[in-house]
């Protein structure tokens, strides 16, 4: 019986392949037999058809002679197999799952699928619905499943020994409106938003190049205070003419993924900024460019057109990264929880954890054990499916204005 209203159902599945009319010839059928409609889902796999009509009768039509020819002519008509069958009493829409998880790789092998689902069953964890979310520049599935009270650490245990294991990411996020609602996006520059670090750029101009790295390495370890760290990496820069600035900040390159990852964001109407310990004279003809809504970072002293080899005003450090985030939220009034940030370093760690989602990128270990979420591949766009954009989204969105390119990617060692 249908829940209810003292009629019975009845599933009727269609199986094949895909083409227009399927869906009419059926309903069709359904339309001269009077059914009334309770849900209907379908999905398509490179090119195949499983498309699933719940309806409801008077009596049993998986028992009616005629409601069964006329169903199987219809469909049979073109090409495709059907069944139906008597539906046992269960709820018509069932209720929204409790999280979704992010499976990234390049590319994702069934073994490590198998174990991921083997992880999650041993912990009474239901998958309800997957999908696939890219196929570039890495393999993509995001699983919506039903997590059982109490299970989720210990689920978010498991699939992070899972990753490291079979080399996948795997992100773990309720699935409630607040996924939907994020407005709100800063990224780390050095390492995240562009390739390297913008401090070696400068110090490679004063012949200082090795050492800076050494003391930037140690400091996004965690292993040295960032503002001493600063200061002694500017420190080096002494002397050097300000045109360096302008040069390095014309030598920039976007950490792959990244135009598209912002002009997405944009279009769904994110406020988007970048946080930096680096050099808000490098770093502010990027935002410009990338139309970036906000810009925290450090201020070059320069006096009589040479660096000083000092920093002016507030040192964005790493509380200062995280009272930036909260500045910028209050400035576009988008509460915390709605706020997204991603970095590199152990200088975001209290960036990341004061937003609602953190994301580490390429990360130190410091940072990807507090973080929300870890992306281990080179493509700054993963960050769009952890935030439940798919490739298609993005590249018919891109289709509008012209812009759909894929670059080709060097197979995986």
């Amino acid at each position: 019986m249908s829940p209810g209203s003292g009629k019975v159902s009845v599933l009727i599945t269609v199986t094949g392949g895909d083409q227009p009319g399927v869906t009419s010839a059926l309903f069709e059928v359904l339309s001269a037999h009077g059914v009334e409609l309770l849900n209907v889902e379908q999905v398509v796999i490179r090119g195949r058809l499983t498309l699933g009509v719940l309806v409801s009768g008077p009596t049993d039509l998986s028992n009616d002679a005629a409601f069964r020819a006329d169903v199987e002519a219809a469909i049979h008509g073109v090409g495709l197999d059907v069944t139906i069958e008597h539906s046992v009493d269960a709820p018509i829409i069932r209720q929204p799952s409790t999280h979704t998880i992010v499976v990234l790789g390049r590319p994702i092998t069934a073994q490590a699928f198998g174990v991921l689902a083997r992880e999650g069953a041993v912990l009474g964890v239901n998958i309800d619905t997957i999908r696939g979310i890219s196929d570039y520049p890495v393999t993509g599935l995001e699983l919506r499943v039903s997590v059982p009270p109490g299970a989720v650490g210990a689920l978010k245990t498991a699939l992070a020994r899972v990753s490291v294991d079979e080399g996948v990411d795997v992100a773990v996020e309720d699935y409630t409106l607040d996924r939907r609602a994020k407005r709100l996006i800063v990224f780390d520059v050095d390492s995240t938003l562009i390739q390297g670090e913008v401090i070696e750029m400068l110090a490679a101009r004063a012949g200082a190049e090795a050492k800076v790295a050494q003391i930037t390495e140690a400091a996004m370890r965690g292993e040295l205070d960032f503002e001493e760290s600063l200061r002694e990496r500017v420190s080096t820069l002494a002397g050097l003419p300000a045109e360096v600035v302008d040069e390095v900040a014309e030598q920039l390159e976007l950490t792959p993924g990244a135009r598209t990852t912002i002009r997405t964001l944009r279009r769904l109407g994110f406020h988007c900024g970048v946080v930096s310990g680096g050099f808000r004279q490098v770093i502010e003809p990027l935002a410009e460019e990338l139309m970036l809504d906000y810009v925290a970072a450090n201020h070059l002293e320069i006096v009589d057109g040479r660096l000083t080899g000092r920093v002016v005003g507030q040192i964005i450090d790493r509380p200062g990264k995280a009272k930036a985030l909260r500045d910028f939220a209050s400035q576009v009034g988008v509460p915390m929880e709605q706020t997204v940030a991603v970095g590199d370093g152990a200088n975001d760690i209290d960036m990341l954890s004061a937003a609602g989602l953190g994301v580490a990128f390429n990360a130190k270990p410091a940072l990807r054990e507090v973080a929300d979420t870890s992306l281990s591949y080179p493509y700054l766009d993963t960050v769009l499916f952890i935030l439940g954009v798919t490739r298609g989204e993005i590249e018919a969105a891109d289709a509008i204005d012209g812009m759909v390119r894929r670059v080709e990617i060097p197979p995986v060692d």
